[in-house]
């Protein structure tokens, strides 16, 4: 298995890229203060979104997922809460109404950003949450 700087070492082409530490320069302006860029490349943004106190985002213009890394709470979509933990999934359509609330001290989600603003339309509700199939 890789050590440490392998995971460090910049990606080639046809292979995944693997990131710690700094995030690569970014070519948009980060959304949150509470959010902290971890990698981007081309239309996709990922950060470390960890909101103290109150979640107090607006809807994005573009499509989001989130994945709990750590802590548990409530994903309030606009019109209902469901409760969220380690592994859940979510996802976001561009312009949809949501916030996390009731979440512990220690909560915290990966945010992958991606596609076009407006983001990509599909006959779908516009978000969904999806608990982890691999207990």
């Amino acid at each position: 298995m890789p050590g440490p700087a392998a995971a460090d070492a910049a990606p080639t082409a046809g292979r995944a890229a693997l990131t710690r530490g700094p995030s690569p320069p970014a070519q948009r302006p980060w959304r949150w203060s509470a959010g902290r860029p971890i990698f981007a490349h081309g239309t996709l943004e990922v950060e470390m979104y960890t909101p103290a106190g109150t979640d107090r985002q607006k809807p994005h213009d573009r499509d989001e997922i989130y994945v709990v890394a750590r802590g548990t709470g409530t994903f309030f979509d606009g019109i209902t809460g469901q409760e969220v933990r380690p592994g859940s999934f979510i996802f976001v359509a561009a312009g949809q109404s949501h916030r996390f609330e009731s979440f512990t001290s220690d909560f915290a989600v990966r945010v992958f950003f991606y596609g076009a603003t407006g983001g990509e339309k599909a006959d779908q509700p516009a978000s969904q949450l999806a608990e982890r199939h691999d207990r």
